[in-house]
């Protein structure tokens, strides 16, 4: 530990921020702007300003004045990130008179002596008693060299350069002195935003709701008081990031919730989204803010077989290399349309989906991840596997016809072990140049490589759809 130590410093800095705005991007970072005010001397001088964030990107810093333009013209701008620390200022005290006091026995040891070496650690006791400083060595005034010595370490000063907080220091020259409003930005890293929802599932024949939150994520080492605070959603390009400045760390974050609602606007290739009430974000917290809420939500279930989806990949993702039991992909769709409640651009985010049981409990049923989504189109969420339908593909034929074209029969068994009715969409997947000669049900073309057939399974049903298809290369 740090025992006394003696010093005098003096800082002059600008009052406390007055208006600050905060934007948020879903990238880890966000840019800050915060009006001060400070009474400026004619000619040149120095500015402190102390409470900005420890992330900080000093090269994306910018001050102006709002008063007037022209009242200063800045020469140098600095960014001071030596913060005081027990390592800090043992590291700046080599060569140095210090004072050890370590405790043996029942006894105390006091060593005077000159600082050699900083320690590269210092590490302490279960009940914080004692620190042993690894790496110290001290010459005592009787000639003795102690290393790495367990006790207390007294400084007679702080050296020189050692700062408290993040200090940003300007030299500006001024042409117009007297009270002045200056507006300060930055963008500052450890910040980041996301978005989480909740699709709520009616009854049968019942519409769904969807409720949206936002979680701010703030571990920039600032707090911003009473900030307007807004989010960008989108895909900002930004060149490799610079080494991090400052302090960064976790730690114990707070999880706060609140009912308030966000304006959005278009912003060129972007989204902005605004809080419509002022909002304290604190360092080292995660907020959770009330984005959307949208009721009477027309939701549909999908059941899809696609034996051979990533077969192009030569990874297939169902049954025994396209052949086999395969479990029906569940999804769920709707459209984020005005008709359908909703209408808004959705920031990318993960989706929780619940209903509620028999007995009136809500349970979950699966989650997915969307990606930013624009008002009118169609979102589709894997929501798990069904348990009581069941797919088995087979191969059941093939022929050679010539060397560079055949014939293969296939067979896709649909078991409905469930007391309901209800739907499969199977998905056929060939390449080349490709034809249907023969198939027991109706099936739709999807694209170049995919076929598709709607089969309505009745309750306890088995059906069985083959078809032939003949492959040229």
């Amino acid at each position: 530990m740090i025992g006394t130590i003696a010093f005098a410093a003096a800082l002059a800095r600008l009052a406390g921020p007055g208006a600050v705005e905060v934007t948020v991007y879903n990238q880890g970072f966000g840019f800050v702007k915060e009006v001060r005010d400070l009474n400026l001397s004619s000619g040149a001088q120095s500015v402190r300003i102390e409470d900005v964030a420890s992330s900080i990107e000093p090269t994306s810093v910018g001050i102006r004045s709002l008063t007037d333009p022209m009242a200063f013209e800045v020469l140098e701008q600095n960014y001071q990130y030596d913060l005081i620390s027990p390592l800090a200022i043992l590291n700046k005290s080599v060569g140095k008179r210090v004072r050890f006091i370590r405790t043996i026995g029942q006894q105390k040891d006091v060593l005077e002596g000159v600082l050699i070496s900083s320690p590269t650690a210092v590490v302490g006791t279960p009940d914080g008693s004692q620190h042993t400083y690894n790496g110290m060595v001290i010459r005592t005034d009787d000639g003795r060299i102690v290393l790495s010595p367990m006790g207390e370490i007294e400084v007679t000063e702080v050296p020189e350069g050692l700062i408290s907080k993040p200090t940003l220091l300007w030299n500006l020259n001024v042409a117009k002195p007297g009270a002045n409003t200056i507006e300060l930005s930055y963008i500052t890293q450890g910040m980041n935003w996301n978005a989480d929802y909740v699709l709520m599932l009616g009854g049968i024949g019942e519409s769904a709701n969807l409720r949206g939150w936002v979680t701010v994520n703030n571990a920039s080492g600032a707090t911003y008081r009473n900030a307007k605070l807004k989010l960008l959603a989108g895909d900002v390009q930004r060149a490799p990031a610079p080494r991090p400045y400052g302090r960064a760390g976790a730690g114990v974050m707070e999880m706060k919730a609140a009912a308030a609602p966000f304006q959005e606007e278009s912003l060129f290739e972007y989204h902005l989204y605004t809080l419509q009430r002022p909002a304290t974000i604190a360092d080292r917290e995660i907020k959770q803010l009330s984005l959307l809420e949208a009721t009477g939500l027309k939701v549909t279930k999908k059941l899809i077989v696609d034996a051979l989806m990533n077969y192009g990949m030569y990874y297939p993702s169902e049954g025994e290399i396209g052949s086999g039991i395969i479990k029906p992909q569940v999804r769920l769709e709707f459209v984020n349309s005005k008709e359908n409640g909703l209408g808004i651009p959705l920031p990318k985010g993960k989706v929780k989906v619940y209903q509620r049981d028999a007995s009136g409990s809500v349970q979950m049923l699966g989650e997915d991840a969307i990606e930013h989504t624009p008002k009118d189109e169609k979102l589709s969420l894997v929501v798990g596997r069904s348990f009581d339908i069941v797919a088995e593909r087979k191969r059941l034929s093939f022929h050679v016809l010539t060397p560079r074209r055949w014939e293969e029969t296939f067979q896709i068994e649909l078991r409905n072990r469930k007391e309901t009715a209800d739907t499969v969409h199977v998905i056929e997947r060939h390449w080349g140049d490709w034809r249907i000669t023969d198939a027991s049900d109706k099936w739709e073309k999807l694209d170049a490589n995919a076929m598709q057939f709607v089969v309505e399974l009745k309750a306890g049903e088995v059906r069985k759809v083959k078809y032939t298809v003949e492959t040229t290369w």
